[in-house]
């Protein structure tokens, strides 16, 4: 009987022992951040605009020679002259025994990535990745009120609105986007703590139009370049010789007329062009590959003006610029997308905008009609 007895309690003793190694183990567990935060008083904050890595900390409780020490370990972890007003910081404090002892500081770079420094005993800097998701998704948007609300109602991030923007700019001006228009996309995103990251690919997009019109996308990678081709049904890429729009802001002002009212002087006389509102210093890029033939004051009210010669006899003119990109002067060769200037209000003109105007062949041409030229359709 004692013998049975002795062989319980030792049973018993040893289960115990195992249960307080297993808890002692899972208490000895670090978070994947790098340090035990459970017992720690969390303030946070944000990098005041103006303020140094030196001041955060000084403000944040860390003495002089501790805060120079960490700037040194910085060197292959955080540059700190990059260093963003606004961004998030965290401050750990140790509050035992009526201290307030500054322990960690998380200073988020962005929402997946944070640098962590250690400011007691042996002093420490490294990066930590929060856990991201990847997701495919499929989003179906009807134009309502705003491609951007309307986007937001059917449950896809705002961010989409580039991308597509990127993979229509030859096919679809989104100025001109109206109420019944339809987007369907299949894409892939990153998400992390719930919060969309980045759109990383759309694999494929179909728009219809109200008036009709209709242009598939499809991801399709020849292995002849960039792997973010684009093509419709028929096998021909969605890259033509000419941007829908040469901005990517805002909206139209004034269409291409030959009656229009002038706003400044009042007198009817031909628009051949369109007006694109957007602020001052919106980047305004060249539709098109092409020779700057005319960079400088127009002196009929066009203001800083741009003129490109393109093939095909094509020409297109950018007016009102506030300035000219570094670079641009007459006989430069810019290519599609290129930033030639900015926009502005120079010359006659009522607010800050683009008066942006094509020719073909000396004859001038509505830019929102614009049939622009394909390029060559995808091999079998």
């Amino acid at each position: 009987m004692a013998a049975a007895l002795s062989v319980i309690i030792g049973a018993s003793s040893c289960g115990n022992r195992k249960a307080d190694a297993a808890a002692e183990k899972e208490e000895e567990q670090i978070p994947a951040i790098g340090f035990r935060f459970s017992h720690l008083e969390v303030d946070s904050t944000s990098l005041r605009s103006g303020e140094t890595f030196s001041t955060l900390m000084s403000r944040l409780g860390l003495g002089a020679q501790d805060s120079y020490r960490l700037t040194t370990l910085c060197d292959t972890v955080l540059d700190l002259r990059k260093l963003k007003a606004g961004n998030q910081v965290r401050a750990y404090y140790d509050t035992l025994g009526g201290t307030h002892t500054l322990q960690y500081v998380v200073y988020e770079q962005d929402m997946v990535k944070s640098t962590v420094f250690r400011c007691v005993d042996t002093l420490d800097v490294w990066n930590y990745s929060k856990p991201v998701e990847k997701q495919r998704r499929l989003a179906d948007v009807t134009i309502n009120s705003s491609l951007w609300n309307d986007m937001i109602s059917a449950g896809a991030s705002p961010n989409l609105i580039m991308n597509l923007a990127d993979i229509y700019q030859w096919s679809i001006n989104f100025f001109t986007l109206q109420q019944g228009d339809r987007f369907r996309i299949i894409y892939d995103q990153s998400v992390c703590d719930g919060e969309v990251v980045s759109i990383d690919t759309v694999r494929f997009s179909l728009f219809n139009g109200k008036d009709g019109k209709e242009v598939a996308a499809v991801l399709f990678n020849t292995g002849e370049g960039s792997s973010r081709t684009y093509w419709d049904k028929g096998g021909v890429s969605l890259k033509r010789m000419f941007l829908k729009a040469p901005l990517k802001y805002n909206r139209i002002s004034s269409r291409f007329s030959y009656s229009r009212k002038h706003p400044v002087t009042g007198k009817v006389k031909a628009h051949t062009a369109v007006d694109y509102a957007a602020p001052t210093g919106t980047e305004v890029q060249a539709i098109g590959d092409g020779v700057v033939t005319k960079c400088g004051w127009d002196g009929t009210g066009g203001g800083n003006r741009i003129k490109i010669k393109h093939m095909r006899g094509y020409e297109s003119s950018y007016m009102h610029l506030s300035k000219f990109a570094k670079g641009i002067k007459v006989g430069t060769r810019v290519s599609q997308g290129q930033v030639i200037g900015y926009v502005g209000a120079t010359g006659t003109a009522t607010g800050p905008h683009l008066d942006f105007r094509i020719w073909e062949n000396g004859k001038p041409i509505d830019p929102l009609s614009l049939n622009s030229p394909a390029s060559e359709p995808l091999n079998k």
